[in-house]
């Protein structure tokens, strides 16, 4: 959200995005802003739960484990076999920069061609595209590098 106000902002692409897009200022004014940014705020995190498995490998580890409780018991095979794995593979691939990669792909392969397609059939312009996609690749980078180095 901090990076949509600085994204959208008039001295940045938000002048830009006015006229590639047609809102006014009377439109955006008649607007139930509580609304728009609790949507936004619900829908950016649903993109963070669909984040996370992409730039968590490890999370396709744990699926393959999921509903075996022996797996949560290091006393057992399975439970000794998922103990060692993170033990020896836990931590890799967890840092921020790994994040932010993954991020920056699922921005060109989610975002890029599902606002591309929708724009196309609305007959937007290059430069919407681009100032929407240009932000999601952003967003998600940044959100990819904090939930690769921090959860």
């Amino acid at each position: 959200m901090v990076i949509g106000m600085v994204w959208y902002n008039p001295k940045v692409f938000g002048t830009a995005w006015m006229k590639a897009s047609g809102m006014t200022e009377e439109k955006a004014k008649g607007s139930n802003m509580i609304l728009i940014f609790g949507l936004s705020l619900f829908f950016s995190l649903l993109l963070t739960m669909s984040l996370m498995p992409m730039v968590i490998h490890q999370m396709g580890f744990m699926s393959v484990f999921d509903g075996i409780e022996d797996a949560k018991n290091p006393n057992t095979e399975v439970g000794a076999y998922f103990k060692n794995f993170f033990d020896t593979y836990g931590t890799r691939f967890r840092t921020f920069k790994h994040g932010a990669l993954h991020g920056t792909l699922a921005g060109f392969f989610l975002a890029l061609p599902i606002i591309g397609i929708t724009s196309l059939f609305e007959r937007k312009s290059f430069a919407y595209i681009a100032i929407h996609v240009g932000y999601f690749i952003v967003s998600l980078a940044l959100m990819g590098g904090v939930i690769c180095q921090f959860l």
